[in-house]
C-alpha cells in the first residue's frame, strides 16, 4: 500500500479511497493529499466548480470522492452561468458579448485553479475563409481568475497588460493577408478560448464568442447609384440633424464601407464613395474629374438628416489627397482629415473647372523589391516634394477656409507621409490656417479603425503586387485607437460645435 500523505497524524483512508484520491490529485493538478483532507482540499477550488470538474472524470472516481467527502451526487452544484457544458472555466466578454467592432471590451476568465498556467487564444474566420489567430500565455491569480485589463501576458503574440491584445495581434496563417470587412451587415465572430498550460493548447478549458458588428442598432444602409455616383449612404437612427461625412479609401479602389458604417454608428451621416476599380469605374483612370466628387458633396448636403452648416471629408492614402483637394476646390466642405496622405496630388491628374492638377512626378525605376519576400517598397518612387519643379502638383490648401487634421505614421514604408504632412502643416501655418497634426511612432501606412490588426504587407488590388505598408504591432494598435478618437472629436467640434456623444449597439 502507498504511504499515506495525510498530515493530521491519523489516517482513516481505506486503500481504495487513498489510491482514488491520489489519482484525482494527479488529474486535477492539486497538491498530493488523501481522502481525509478532501473537504480541506475542496476549498482551493472556486464554489460551484468542484462537482462540475469531478463530473468529467470516471464514475468510479466520482463515486469514491463524493463518498469520501460524504456529499451526495444529487447535491452537486449547477454549472456557473455562462460556462459551456463540460468545460472547467468560464470566459466572459464585458459589458456584452455583442458590440461594435471599435468598442473596447473586458475579457475575463473564472474557474481556474490558483496560479494556474493557461493560454488564451482568439480565432476569427473572415469572409473569404481565411483564419486569423492570436494567443497569449497567462497565469491565474490567487482566486483562479484572469482579467486581461489587469493581468499581464507572459508571452505569445504580445506581452504585458494589453486588454485588447488578442484582437489587435490577430494574424493570418497565410502571409500578407489584410483583415477587412466586405459585408457590414454581418459581424466578425471572434472565439476566445482558454487552454491548460503554456504548451500545445490540447486541453480546452473554456470558450466564448464575441460578435463584433460594423453597423449599430437602427443604422440604415442605402445603396446610391444617382447620376455618376457609386456610393453607399449610412444613416444613424433618428431625425438628426447629424454631421455629414464623405469617406474615401485609397488607390486599391472598390467601395469600402466598414469605416463609414462605424462612423454612422457613432452619429455621422456617412457616404462611402468609390472613385476607381468598382463596377464601371476604371481600375486606373487616366484622369479624375473633380465634378464627380462635387456630385457626392451635393448629394450628401441635400439629405434632410444632415446639418446644413457644411460637411466633412476623410481619406486614406490616395483618398487623403482627394479629401484635401475637395476641401480646397469645392464649396461646402468645412473640415477634412488626411490619413497617411502627402499633401499633393498623387499618380492621377485631377481635372476641375478650367484647371488640372498634375500628378506629382514619380519614377518606377526607383521601386525596390525585396529578393526574399518579394515585397515592393514604393517609398523612394516619388520625386522630392521640396523641389520647386513639383510645386504645381501641390494642393493649394492655404486657399481653403476648411479646418484640417493630418495623421501619419513614422513607420509608413509606402511613402514618406510623415515628412510630407509636416511640410503641408507648416505651409498652412505660414498662411495662418487652423490645422492639427499627429505623427505616430511605430505606426505604418494603413491606419484603420481600432482593433483591426496591423497589415504590414498585402497585395495592391490594382497594381497586382505585394506592397510593404510598414508598422509595428503594439505601436500601430495604439495609434489606431488614438487616431479614431481624434477623428471623431475633430469632426464633432468643427461640424457640430460639440463634443463626441455616446452611442451603443
Amino acid at each position: 500500500m502507498t504511504a499515506c500523505v495525510c498530515t493530521s497524524g491519523r489516517c482513516y483512508c481505506t486503500p481504495l479511497s487513498q489510491s482514488v484520491w491520489r489519482e484525482a490529485c494527479w488529474e486535477l493538478r492539486l497538491p498530493a493529499a488523501c481522502a481525509c483532507r478532501l473537504k480541506e482540499a475542496v476549498t482551493v477550488v472556486p464554489p460551484g466548480l468542484w462537482a462540475e470538474i469531478l463530473s468529467l472524470r470516471s464514475d468510479r472516481l466520482l463515486t469514491s470522492l463524493f463518498h469520501a467527502a460524504r456529499v451526495s451526487p444529487q447535491k452537486r452544484a449547477a454549472p456557473l452561468p455562462g460556462r459551456r457544458a463540460g468545460m472547467a472555466a468560464q470566459v466572459t466578454v464585458l459589458p456584452s458579448p455583442r458590440c461594435l467592432f471599435d468598442d473596447p471590451v473586458q475579457i475575463r476568465v473564472a474557474g481556474l485553479l490558483p496560479q494556474q498556467a493557461v493560454t488564451l487564444r482568439a480565432s476569427l474566420v473572415d469572409e473569404s475563409g481565411e483564419l486569423f489567430q492570436a494567443h497569449a500565455r497567462y497565469r491565474a491569480g490567487s482566486s483562479g481568475e484572469l482579467d486581461l485589463s489587469r493581468s499581464p501576458a507572459l508571452g505569445g503574440s504580445y506581452s504585458g497588460v494589453e486588454p485588447m491584445g488578442l484582437l489587435w495581434s490577430l494574424k493570418s496563417k497565410a502571409p500578407y493577408k489584410r483583415l477587412a470587412k466586405r459585408n457590414v451587415l454581418t459581424p466578425f465572430c471572434v472565439d476566445f478560448e482558454v487552454y491548460e498550460g503554456h504548451g500545445d493548447m490540447s486541453r480546452l478549458l473554456g470558450k466564448c464568442t464575441n460578435e463584433r458588428w460594423f453597423l449599430g442598432e437602427g443604422v440604415k444602409r442605402i445603396s446610391v447609384r444617382e447620376g455618376r455616383l457609386k456610393a453607399t449612404l449610412f444613416l444613424p437612427p433618428g431625425p438628426g440633424p447629424f454631421p455629414g461625412l464623405i469617406d474615401l479609401y485609397g488607390s486599391g479602389g472598390g467601395l469600402v464601407e466598414y469605416r463609414a458604417s462605424l462612423l454612422a454608428s457613432r452619429g455621422f451621416v456617412t457616404l462611402a464613395l468609390a472613385y476607381m476599380a468598382f463596377e464601371d469605374l476604371p481600375a486606373m483612370p487616366e484622369i479624375l474629374e473633380l465634378g464627380y466628387f462635387e456630385e457626392a458633396v451635393n448629394f450628401l448636403r441635400k439629405q434632410p438628416q444632415v446639418k446644413d452648416t457644411g460637411i466633412g471629408v476623410l481619406g486614406l492614402s490616395k483618398g487623403a489627397d482627394l479629401a484635401l483637394s475637395m476641401a480646397t476646390f469645392l464649396p461646402g466642405i468645412k473640415a477634412a482629415v488626411s490619413i497617411s496622405g502627402i499633401g499633393f496630388n498623387s499618380f492621377i491628374p485631377l481635372r476641375g473647372d478650367g484647371f488640372t492638377v498634375p500628378p506629382h512626378p514619380y519614377d518606377l525605376g526607383r521601386l525596390k523589391t525585396n529578393d526574399e519576400s518579394g515585397l515592393v517598397d514604393f517609398s523612394d518612387v516619388l520625386d522630392d516634394h521640396r523641389d520647386p519643379a513639383t510645386w504645381d502638383c501641390h494642393i493649394p490648401m492655404e486657399r481653403s477656409s476648411a479646418k484640417f487634421l493630418f495623421l501619419s505614421g513614422l513607420d509608413d514604408t509606402n511613402w514618406k507621409s510623415d515628412l510630407c504632412c509636416r511640410d503641408a502643416v507648416q505651409r498652412l501655418q505660414r498662411y495662418g490656417r487652423e490645422v492639427e497634426f499627429c505623427s505616430y511612432p511605430g505606426a505604418g501606412h494603413l491606419l484603420e479603425p481600432p482593433y483591426l490588426p496591423l497589415c504590414q504587407a498585402s497585395i495592391h488590388k490594382v497594381l497586382g503586387v505585394f506592397v510593404n505598408w510598414g508598422g509595428q504591432w503594439r505601436e500601430h494598435a495604439k495609434a489606431q485607437e488614438d487616431a479614431w478618437r481624434r477623428i471623431q472629436a475633430f469632426f464633432w467640434q468643427h461640424l457640430m460645435d460639440s463634443d463626441i456623444p455616446k452611442s451603443k449597439l
